[in-house]
């Protein structure tokens, strides 16, 4: 199960971070990432963490204002969104792939959350 949190409504050039709890799964995740869908749009990928191994990857669109990071003792995966802009609107999901792999495509992708929104007007 994955649950999301810390959504909502900015300005542009604001800050939100996203939270997201794993849990329910002994043995971990392998991969864990955001994906964010604007209305209209197609599921995309933004950020995702290996679990393992801490290497973090990012679409083009948001290198240098979003950090994926991790908190294995408490299960946690965390997307600290700095100088936001409108195109950043969507709802947000944490996503994971539990066994081996790249979590970066949604065909990938083996639990997802409900979903955060986040606004930047």
């Amino acid at each position: 199960q994955l649950v999301e949190s810390g959504g909502g409504s900015v300005q542009t050039g604001g800050s939100l971070r996203l939270s997201c709890v794993v849990s329910g799964h002994s043995r971990g995740s392998n991969c864990v990432g955001w994906f964010r869908q604007a209305p209209g749009k197609e599921r995309e990928g933004v950020a995702r963490i290996y679990t393992g191994s801490g290497n973090t990857y990012y679409a083009d669109s948001v290198k240098g204002r979003f950090t994926i990071s991790q908190d294995n003792a408490n299960n946690m995966v965390y997307l600290q969104m700095n100088d936001l802009e409108p195109e950043d609107t969507a709802m947000y999901y944490c996503a994971a792939k539990m066994i081996e792999g790249s979590c970066s495509v949604v065909s990938a992708i083996e639990l997802w959350g409900k979903g955060t929104q986040v606004t930047v007007s």
